[in-house]
């Protein structure tokens, strides 16, 4: 992985600038290249980044309980979303890691992370109104 925490907030900002224009493309190819350059480690340190975009600073102390009405019901990459995020919200660094590590042996990591960047970009917009 990048030793550079500003390559990471880079790469998370273009993949939020590719969100927001709806290029889904581009977020995919921004995290390919971050896999290409750093490995699954990058893509994580990436989508961490992400997670702190949605919960925002400071971070929540104490545990947090966060609402996804029909979660249960929704998609593996919505769930995904729903849950890794919730770990970040709780600093519960082992569940992400093993959420971040299943979605990838089940060959779904890329969907979620775009949803994941989806989920950001309407947090953000949602913010804005």
């Amino acid at each position: 992985m990048t030793d550079s925490p500003q390559q990471m907030l880079d790469d998370a900002n273009a993949i939020l600038r590719s969100a927001l224009d709806g290029d889904s493309e581009a977020v995919t190819g921004t995290f390919d290249a971050v896999v290409d350059r750093d490995g699954l480690a990058g893509a994580y340190g990436v989508a961490w980044c992400l997670a702190a975009t949605m919960v925002g600073d400071p971070v929540p102390s104490g545990t947090c309980a966060l609402d996804f009405p029909g979660i249960e019901q929704a998609e593996y990459d919505a769930r995904w979303v729903a849950r890794f995020v919730s770990a970040y919200a709780n600093a519960d660094l082992d569940t992400a890691e093993a959420l971040f590590g299943a979605a990838a042996a089940d060959g779904l990591l890329p969907e979620c992370l775009l949803t994941l960047a989806g989920s950001a970009v309407a947090t953000l917009r949602h913010r804005a109104s």
